[in-house]
């Protein structure tokens, strides 16, 4: 026989030991085999088995459906042991199955997870058609064995077998890279399949991937007819990709369109709503999941998106009802409790969770960590780190090692810090040192700062916080020709400080400010009662602290600057629009300046409101003077 694409030695038939029936034996073929057909038919294995032994022993065959449902049987059953049995018969005395009942022990090998021993039963096969490659293409897709994925596609294009839907929607999980998609996307096309459905879902789906979602579109508005399966890969492309706005749009004409929103649309949804914190929109999507059954998934999705607007008192009440719980769930509300100022609690939950037998993951020991961290936890949280693999077997990755540095930087024990980085497994990224980075300005330890800032811009020469911070803290210790350097190697990289900018929800519009753009319709009204705050503020003894300045403004100018930070823009906002009783949720897009959390502080004393702000690390809670953070943040 020649071979694929390698020499292969014959299959050696599995032995085994078939142990015969103690009964004289029928010689009558027929009743051998209804006797084998009633075993199976009755899924009762072992006896079927034993019946196959006896057709073995008299060279008798039946019919290829019943060994069809036999190896079925064995699938369900997890019983690989009795179907390479079956396998061994269907071989035996020089037979070889027709390549349907080849197909169906293809197929049981791939469950079985024996790759290699499904690929040899495919390389032995006279006989194979696009369900025999595309089963092992499909395989190697999902196993993330991509180049074998595609190889088998190369080798049964060459052997003149014709992909169909299947076989494409398995391969193109497999693209390493854009020019093999347009590859396959083209062949898509030239064989006519581009208007199937699940053809398409995968082609937005990898184009998602790879961040082509201009093409991800083109591909589902070629549609004339969409199907939910189309609409749910577009918009959980969209919300993967940070999309939120577009993501939404795209469900509401969903909607619009007619099709039910499943758990695979309302956990992309949830996801948009996630990552532009819009919670009111998010608890009219939970109404949409209270009325399907419950869904594991669907509720961590919910439950994440609960933490992550910072509205505890619903994430909490999602948890209290999950009838199950997986490692996920914990994670989740653990690492929620974290970031919300409720690290007690999140410890507490931790041991919860061990309790109820669940292990723990990376993802665990990380929220337990930034726990420690956001607490000032030093022990604790080093005897977290240095016990996750021993306790829990989990090896620390780079976040873990962060958090680490982290929790020794907030300690102001910046030496050590030092020391740890310089003692990792890993090499240190510039995200690690800009870590320690602000412990530094936090402690104002300028020579480590000066180091520190050093080894950054070695890493990530574009990052325009560090120049700025560099700048400063050589202006703050009068290096003034260190500090014009900076400044303009800052020039000659072309760095551009990132804006920053806020955005706060009400009656479910997102309203955006950023800093020095007037473009709100209400600017003035709000610039108006904000002057009128601060004056109030001042009697309270606020006094604009103007460390938090860029370098090159002085006097007057740096408080002004302060004065229309995006988010004392956002609060003032909310203050004029929301009603008392509701909290005001705002976002950033930049760490919270030392000014505006002592102003928000001073809001939430003066106004008797709870302002919720959450900035890339964490979440603040400001209520009656006092935020969640504990001013340790």
């Amino acid at each position: 026989m020649k071979t694929i694409f390698r020499s292969i030695t014959p299959v050696k038939l599995l032995r085994s030991s078939i142990s015969l029936a103690t009964q004289p034996l029928s010689l009558n073929p027929s009743t051998l085999i209804d006797d084998f057909t009633k075993f199976c038919n009755q899924r009762d294995l072992p006896k079927a088995i034993n019946a196959l032994g006896r057709l073995q022993n008299h060279g008798i065959r039946a019919d290829a459906i019943t060994y069809s449902e036999l190896i079925k049987l064995c699938v369900s059953k997890g019983a690989i042991k009795e179907g390479k049995i079956i396998h061994n018969h269907l071989y035996s005395n020089g037979n070889e199955p027709a390549v349907f009942l080849n197909n169906v022990l293809l197929n049981m090998y791939v469950k079985f997870n024996s790759l290699d021993k499904a690929r040899l039963l495919l390389d032995q096969m006279r006989e194979r058609n696009v369900v025999s490659w595309t089963t092992m293409i499909s395989a190697f897709s999902k196993a993330k064995l991509n180049e074998e994925a595609l190889r088998y596609l190369v080798l049964m294009y060459r052997e003149g077998v014709m992909p169909n839907m299947y076989t494409y929607s398995s391969v193109l999980k497999a693209c390493d890279g854009l020019e093999t998609l347009r590859l396959l996307h083209c062949g898509i096309i030239k064989s006519g399949l581009d208007s199937d459905v699940f053809v398409r879902s995968a082609l937005i789906d990898i184009y998602s991937k790879w961040g082509e979602l201009d093409n991800g579109l083109l591909v589902f508005n070629e549609m004339i007819t969409r199907d939910l399966i189309v609409w749910n890969s577009i918009i959980g492309g969209l919300a993967q990709n940070d999309k939120g706005d577009e993501a939404l749009n795209m469900f509401k004409g969903m909607k619009r369109a007619g099709f039910p929103a499943g758990q695979a649309t309302l956990t992309s949804v949830l996801r948009a709503c996630t990552g532009l914190v819009l919670l009111e929109l998010g608890r009219q999507v939970h109404a949409h999941v209270v009325k399907s059954e419950e869904d594991l998934i669907l509720y961590n999705a919910l439950l994440d998106m609960y933490c992550k607007c910072g509205s505890l008192e619903d994430a909490d009440s999602v948890f209290q009802r999950m009838a199950n719980k997986d490692v996920i769930s914990w994670s989740t509300m653990i690492a929620g409790l974290a970031q919300n100022g409720q690290t007690l609690k999140a410890l507490k939950l931790f041991d919860s969770m061990k309790d109820s037998g669940i292990a723990p993951n990376s993802i665990t020991i990380l929220g337990v960590l930034f726990a420690c961290s956001h607490a000032g936890l030093v022990e604790d949280g080093l005897y977290c780190f240095r016990s996750m693999k021993r306790l829990f077997g989990i090896e620390p990755g780079r976040e873990h090692y962060g958090c680490m540095v982290d929790l020794l930087g907030r300690a102001g024990k910046l030496d050590e810090a030092v020391q740890f980085i310089h003692g990792m497994e890993i090499q240190p990224d510039a995200v690690t040192w800009r870590t320690l980075l602000g412990a530094c300005k936090v402690h104002k330890n300028v020579e480590i700062a000066i180091y520190v800032a050093k080894e950054v811009l070695k890493l990530d020469p574009q990052d325009e916080g560090t120049y700025i911070l560099l700048s400063n803290i050589y202006a703050n210790a009068n290096r003034w020709e260190d500090a014009g350097e900076v400044r303009r190697n800052m020039r000659d990289q072309r760095v551009k400080k990132e804006p920053g900018c806020s955005w706060i929800e009400d009656n479910k519009q997102v309203h955006l400010f950023v800093a020095g753009d007037n473009s709100h319709p209400n600017i003035d009204k709000i610039k108006t009662e904000l002057n009128l705050l601060i004056k109030k503020l001042s009697g309270m003894g606020y006094v604009p602290d103007t460390n938090f300045v860029l370098y090159d403004l002085e006097g007057e100018q740096k408080e002004d600057s302060l004065r229309y930070h995006s988010e004392k823009l956002a609060i003032v906002f909310g203050l004029m629009n929301l009603p008392k009783e509701k909290p005001l949720r705002i976002m950033k897009n930049l760490r919270f300046c030392g000014d505006c959390h002592t102003f928000a502080k001073l809001v939430s004393k003066a106004e008797s409101r709870h302002i919720v702000i959450r900035d890339p690390v964490r979440f603040h809670h400001f209520k009656n003077g006092v935020c969640s953070c504990g001013d340790y943040w």
